[in-house]
């Protein structure tokens, strides 16, 4: 009994490790490529050895073959991976923002690099992507992310065949989602570049010795920063909003 024991609970422990695991490396925040990878792999261990023990009567019993148990890893890794992808797939909404006001602010050939991302972006975009995993832990939501992997088990049970077309509709309707929330929250610029350039455009019509280029792109970058000071608030608790209600659908999934 005790060799039963320690077989099915190294087997539980190597399957939520694998689930956890993948999950952690892509997870904001925690998944970000500013944090070491060494850290994120301890996390995924300590995860894995502290929950664990909830999985342990869910293990197939007799255990698998050899064929079998590669599916079932395969499997686990699969659940983890798209997990995380929602998670950092709603995360891009700040930057899917922070391009549109660059472009809208003509900022857009202002280039940084986005820690978050680990590629080029806009000069907004990293600066709310870096903003957003702040907000993140300093509203508890990565409380949210791990329960999410928790729950996840309910969602999708251990050596259950997961519907790929599900999953897929899913991150296909998470991507236009989260699309669509970057662009609300840089609709006011959008507005407000539309008002300058016909502003500028009848100024031109009215006085066409005035070079309208001149003054535009001056008050332009001026009116987007005093509209960047003004709804940058509103703009990240929207945002904290629409994710947290992306990561509750496995809990209530899971209900």
């Amino acid at each position: 009994m005790l060799e039963d024991f320690l077989v099915t609970s190294a087997l539980a422990f190597m399957l939520s490790f694998v689930r956890m695991g993948t999950a952690v490396m892509i997870i904001p925040g925690i998944g970000d490529s500013f944090v070491s990878q060494k850290v994120r792999l301890f996390f995924a261990v300590a995860m894995a050895f502290v929950l664990f023990p909830l999985i342990i009567d869910k293990v197939p019993s007799p255990l698998p073959g050899t064929s079998a148990l590669l599916t079932l890893i395969i499997m686990e890794f699969v659940i983890g991976l798209f997990y995380g992808t929602i998670a950092r797939i709603f995360m891009t909404a700040l930057d899917t923002a922070g391009m549109v006001i660059s472009f809208s602010s003509s900022l857009s050939n202002a280039q940084l690099f986005n820690p978050s991302l680990s590629a080029q972006g806009s000069l907004v975009g990293a600066f709310l992507s870096v903003t957003g995993v702040v907000f993140l832990f300093s509203t508890n939501l990565h409380h949210l992310l791990i329960m999410g992997i928790v729950e996840s088990y309910e969602m999708f049970p251990l050596g259950g065949l997961p519907d790929t077309g599900s999953m897929a509709d899913f991150v296909s309707r998470a991507v236009s989602s989260s699309f669509m929330i970057g662009i609300q929250i840089g609709a006011p610029f959008i507005v407000m570049t539309l008002v300058i350039y016909v502003g500028m455009g009848v100024l031109s019509r009215l006085m066409p010795q005035v070079q309208v280029f001149m003054l535009a792109l001056p008050l332009q970058i001026l009116l987007s920063l005093m509209t960047f000071t003004f709804v940058l608030g509103a703009g990240l608790v929207y945002w904290a909003t629409q994710y947290e209600d992306a990561l509750v659908f496995f809990l209530k999934s899971a209900g």
